[in-house]
């Protein structure tokens, strides 16, 4: 069974949005890539860290769904990582609240012996010295290495960002980050500079307006299904990250034609990840469900046309 490393945060989130608000609930990123995953037949484990506040009962929801927790560090005397933010009426936009690194702030990831050979590695949105750390402690070389990061690494770490992507073969970022990150407006030239840094491959996600995939001239957009409602955006592009990495990881297969179709996958589960609170309906989710509304997204964009 191949294995995929997902380094990122288990955390507490408290989220308002306009259809009510939370208490402190499971999140992070790392949480959000982990559930996603484990809709796959892979082997999944979790390198993050948390204080002695976090509950047993959510490391349990995650042994559950088949997710290894060894290389999750448990600080007992500190606090875990927690975030707090409010979304606007459009759903697109937030403001964050509370941002408490906690433990998080002198994280040094240690990865398991049974992980350090994992084919597939998906480095968080985390400082890019612990993404680097990470590859550094792999065994052998990964079939492949994706990278999420954001625009607060980029204005305070941008030499060591620069450094990661030497060594990751898949960037996923948002449409703001890849311009910031470039310098270019057109996302068409922002993945040919983003290209030129290192990745062979780019995933630029655009919301609830699908997300682009570039490989060297090649391109391939899918659209995000539309949905009646979203309840809660929180780790939404997390949970495309998981179920990319996931099939990626499952099929064994890292050709162009392939992205394609994880592509399809990470925006399937992200697409029941807004449904509810937090993870609350990652947890849920059943393998029916997912192929059903594979089939919508097949339904959505597939279409027969005479060309002359």
């Amino acid at each position: 069974m191949n294995k995929l490393l997902v380094v990122g945060t288990v955390a507490f989130d408290a989220i308002e949005t306009p259809f009510g608000k939370t208490m402190k609930i499971l999140g992070g990123s790392g949480t959000y890539v982990g559930l996603a995953a484990s809709q796959f037949e892979v082997q999944t484990g979790i390198v993050s860290v948390v204080g002695g506040d976090f509950p047993n009962s959510y490391l349990e929801i995650l042994h559950s769904k088949g997710i290894n927790t060894q290389g999750i560090e448990i600080i007992k005397e500190g606090k875990t990582f927690f975030w707090s933010g409010k979304y606007h009426n459009d759903m697109n936009s937030r403001n964050t609240l509370i941002t408490e690194l906690n433990v998080l702030e002198d994280f040094k990831p240690f990865v398991p012996a049974g992980f350090k050979d994992a084919n597939i590695v998906m480095l968080g949105n985390l400082h890019p010295l612990v993404q680097n750390s990470v590859i550094e402690q792999m065994s052998k070389k990964p079939t492949l290495i994706v990278l999420d990061t954001m625009n607060f690494w980029m204005n305070i770490a941008l030499d060591e960002l620069h450094a990661v992507l030497k060594k990751v073969d898949v960037i996923t970022i948002n449409d703001e980050e890849a311009r910031q990150l470039s310098g270019e407006y057109s996302l068409v030239n922002a993945a040919k500079k983003i290209h030129e840094m290192g990745p062979k491959y780019v995933v630029i996600k655009k919301g609830e307006h699908g997300a682009l995939l570039f490989n060297e001239g090649n391109m391939f957009f899918a659209p995000a299904l539309p949905l009646a409602e979203v309840f809660d955006p929180t780790g939404a592009g997390d949970t495309f990250a998981g179920g990319f990495c996931g099939y990626l990881a499952k099929t064994g297969d890292i050709s162009f034609e392939n992205m394609k179709n994880a592509i399809i996958y990470g925006s399937n589960l992200a697409s029941f990840c807004v449904e509810k609170f937090g993870t609350e309906r990652m947890q849920e989710l059943t393998s029916d469900e997912v192929t059903k509304r594979l089939q919508a997204f097949k339904d959505l964009t597939q279409f027969n046309i005479k060309l002359s």
